[in-house]
């Protein structure tokens, strides 16, 4: 490849400077990474939109944040059939492997997911057709419209907060108290998380709130075959 033509190509370069100007000054922390493995403590369930940036968002560096990634950040119901999906097996591998100690799962405003959900899509995207239907639960039976996008873009998050429960490792940790979940709402042209807290039954900007998000449950504890909530 030529210099004029590597000097055209946009991702060459950036690949380029990774390499001579951010690796450097943080090899160490990434031979660690090597040498130690991996310990995050946090799985970070987002949308696959450009405009939302975990490691931005969290102020995350190298080996903090286990991510997946896809359209709305939608979570497959658990059903124990052991079909091949990449977002039910991350959190499999998250919560038994790497033993994280909380989930995020975050939505944001505009979300073309969402919007999609009550618009429809071509005909020729048949996988994302059935993706879509993940969000049939949190749709409301209204015209699609900026508020409605917005307050269904909240109850996604929500809904998939409760689908996490019904996986057995997810409840068993949470249970436990060796795991809490979170639900974000970003609110892009804000740069505010909205987190949903359980207490309130509401998302609550972050500036304001009191925690980075509880729920769907209470934690409790178990004692003598009895639910005490805390």
């Amino acid at each position: 490849m030529t210099e004029d033509v590597a000097g055209a190509d946009e991702l060459l370069l950036r690949l380029r400077r990774f390499h001579s100007d951010y690796f450097p000054l943080h090899q160490q922390r990434f031979q660690d990474l090597v040498a130690q493995g991996q310990h995050p403590k946090t799985l970070f369930i987002g949308c696959s939109d450009s405009r939302v940036v975990p490691y931005l968002l969290t102020g995350a560096g190298p080996g903090e944040l286990f991510i997946v990634r896809n359209v709305g950040a939608f979570i497959p119901p658990y059903d124990g059939s052991h079909g091949l999906h990449g977002t039910m097996a991350a959190i499999e591998f998250a919560v038994l492997s790497l033993h994280v100690e909380r989930i995020i799962v975050c939505g944001h405003s505009h979300c073309g997911a969402i919007r999609a959900a009550y618009e429809g899509v071509p005909e020729e995207a048949v996988a994302l057709q059935a993706w879509l239907k993940l969000a049939t639960e949190a749709l409301l039976p209204v015209r699609s419209s900026p508020e409605a996008l917005r307050r269904t873009e909240q109850r996604v998050v929500v809904l998939q907060l409760e689908r996490l429960m019904a996986y057995p490792m997810v409840r068993r940790e949470v249970e436990k108290g060796a795991l809490t979940l979170h639900g974000w709402h970003y609110v892009i042209e804000d740069g505010e998380i909205h987190v949903f807290d359980v207490r309130q039954g509401s998302f609550v900007p972050a500036a304001i709130a009191s925690n980075s998000g509880t729920g769907p449950y209470q934690p409790y504890v178990e004692h003598d075959g009895q639910i005490i909530s805390n």
